[in-house]
């Protein structure tokens, strides 16, 4: 997926909140809009120059990422959060813009990424699940 915003606002969330458990992060927007994403999804879709590349055509698919889960979150400004995932990955800033994106198009992106797994031969696992 290359980033790509459908709505370009200045939304800040109202409230921000892991779940480890289930691994998901809980975004409240104004208007009681709540977006739950999970850690597999944030990281595969990491802003990070490591996961999108500098430019068209040098995205890096991410595999193996059932089991990740989000270890820290910074504030960055009033704009954005860096989130750390346990796997070590800290390169990309969150910001509020592709945060809502995400959330707001989960369905479409989460398909597109299953599908380039599926042509790349990976079988993805159930989180947790050990091959």
């Amino acid at each position: 997926m290359q980033y790509a915003p459908t709505v370009r606002f200045e939304m800040t969330p109202i409230d921000i909140t892991l779940n480890q458990k289930t691994r998901e992060l809980l975004i409240t927007w104004p208007g009681d809009e709540v977006h739950a994403l999970s850690c597999e999804y944030l990281r595969v879709n990491s802003p990070s120059a490591e996961v999108r590349g500098h430019g068209p055509g040098q995205e890096k698919l991410q595999i193996g990422k059932e089991d990740v889960n989000i270890k820290g979150i910074e504030p960055v400004g009033h704009y954005a959060v860096q989130l750390t995932f346990d796997d070590n990955h800290d390169s990309g800033i969150y910001d509020w813009n592709l945060l809502y994106d995400l959330g707001k198009n989960m369905e479409q992106y989460w398909a597109e990424y299953l599908a380039k797994l599926e042509a790349a031969g990976y079988q993805r696992k159930a989180p947790g699940q050990v091959i």
